[in-house]
């Protein structure tokens, strides 16, 4: 289907148009508050200490903020505060019996995790937004200091200032979700990595200028992030299919005929969080030293350098063993089996019970064991190329950031194709497309491994 015949459709839609442009309007006052400034801070100094701190928790920081930390903006905190009490909430629900029981409940039980997700997120932004003014008042450039008048003044501002930009922005993200189109909070993050492209890309043609990348170093460099990008969508749409049977039911005088249907494994199951741990966790000892000088710290902060062998072999093995970690806490093969058990489905030649569990959990097993290799691979390879090439565009977008860039625009794309298809639209895809989602056991569509 041709591109322009598909925003004619979206135009054509009402629903679909108005949700659109309700996103792309949320998205706007987003970036507008990334430049409104937070009171108190020396721009000009904090700009040449921020330079100086690209491979620490605030470069990561920034990329996930799009910019904003280096703006010390009001959204300085954006949706993180928001994601991390989401993962949280998500981890307790999983380990601690009460909340899983509520969780049990329907949408009141999920309206009351909501809740809890918002207060979280508030005591989050306080705890990192008076964390931050403690740092930010430690901060010297050469005799300059980062804070104009340091002092409890500043830190309740900043903290009054950071937590209710961080609201505002968690209130954009449930706007967005609810009333436009996609994930608010994964569209947020994905709007600040692409804002960033940009000034990478102004950086690769500076490189080609001044002689230090050819044309055809450019040229292997652009084909190295494209067959990066396929690979990501060909293993972001990946999944197992396990057959499920349904017998016949007859509940009163209604007679259910039996159907035949399937449960998709993704072969990504744990998705972007494992990359994310790991960076956190191996730029700690860099951000510390930031305001401790500790040899302990100066020695672990230069061994896990990025670039060098030992940072890419620990942080492949962190991302291993994340996806396998999140993958076990966030999916149950146990309950998966009794829920097709109550629900009178099973698997061709297996029992149903703890012989369903032992199934899924083996082949869900060796899905992770391909997905956490895959991720690994995206996360170091751009670390490598950024040690062979020097370009910091690969440093700026990254495995992890390419990742979410693709996930997120899959989804969005995957919700905008679901609206065109209830108008009888072939979707985006095409007519091939659209019968691989209609035809669910049919093979076609997604790709299966």
């Amino acid at each position: 289907m041709p591109v322009g015949n598909v925003f004619t459709d979206i135009w054509g839609m009402e629903d679909l148009r108005k949700r659109v442009l309700f996103t792309l309007g949320m998205l706007g006052v987003y970036r507008l508050g990334i430049f409104i400034p937070a009171p108190g801070i020396d721009r000009v100094a904090l700009g040449e200490f921020f330079n100086q701190q690209n491979n620490t928790l605030f470069g990561l920081y920034d990329m996930f903020s799009g910019g904003a930390l280096t703006q010390f903006s009001v959204f300085v905190l954006g949706i993180m505060p928001y994601i991390t009490a989401s993962i949280i909430m998500q981890l307790l629900s999983v380990m601690w019996p009460a909340l899983e029981r509520i969780k049990k409940e329907g949408q009141q039980g999920q309206n009351r995790i909501t809740q809890y997700t918002r207060y979280l997120t508030i005591a989050i932004a306080m705890v990192q937004s008076f964390s931050m003014a403690i740092g930010m008042e430690q901060m010297r450039v050469g005799t300059a200091d980062v804070v104009i008048e340091p002092g409890w003044g500043f830190r309740v501002l900043t903290m009054l200032t950071m937590t209710g930009g961080a609201c505002f922005v968690m209130w954009l993200g449930e706007q967005m979700t609810e009333r436009g189109i996609g994930n608010g909070a994964s569209i947020i993050i994905t709007a600040g990595i692409v804002a960033a492209i940009p000034a990478g890309l102004a950086q690769l043609f500076q490189l080609i200028q001044l002689g230090d990348l050819n044309l055809f170093q450019a040229s292997l460099l652009m084909l190295f992030m494209y067959a990066i990008v396929m690979g990501i969508v060909f293993i972001e749409r990946g999944q197992r299919r396990i057959p499920i049977q349904y017998a016949k039911r007859i509940l009163g005088r209604q007679v259910y005929e039996g159907q035949s249907t399937h449960l998709p494994l993704k072969v990504n199951t744990a998705g972007v969080i494992p990359p994310i741990f790991a960076s956190s966790l191996l730029m700690f000892p860099n951000t510390i030293g930031t305001f401790w000088d500790l040899a302990i710290l100066d020695f672990i902060g230069g061994a896990l350098y990025p670039g060098r062998w030992l940072y890419n072999l620990v942080y492949a093995g962190l991302v291993i063993f994340f996806a396998f970690f999140y993958t076990a806490v966030t999916f149950n093969p146990v309950d998966v089996a009794e829920n097709l058990k109550k629900q009178g489905g099973y698997i061709p030649r297996i029992r149903p019970g703890t012989e369903t569990a032992e199934y899924i959990d083996r082949l869900l097993t060796r899905l992770t064991a391909g997905g956490s290799i895959y991720l690994a691979i995206v996360c170091v390879l751009p670390t490598i190329m950024v040690n062979e090439f020097n370009v910091q565009f690969l440093q700026i977008v990254g495995g992890t950031g390419m990742i979410i860039i693709v996930g997120v625009t899959l989804d969005t794309v995957a919700q905008i194709e679901a609206h065109l298809m209830t108008r009888h639209y072939d979707g985006i895809t095409g007519p091939s497309g659209t019968r691989g989602r209609r035809t669910r056991m049919g093979g076609g569509g997604d790709a299966v491994l």
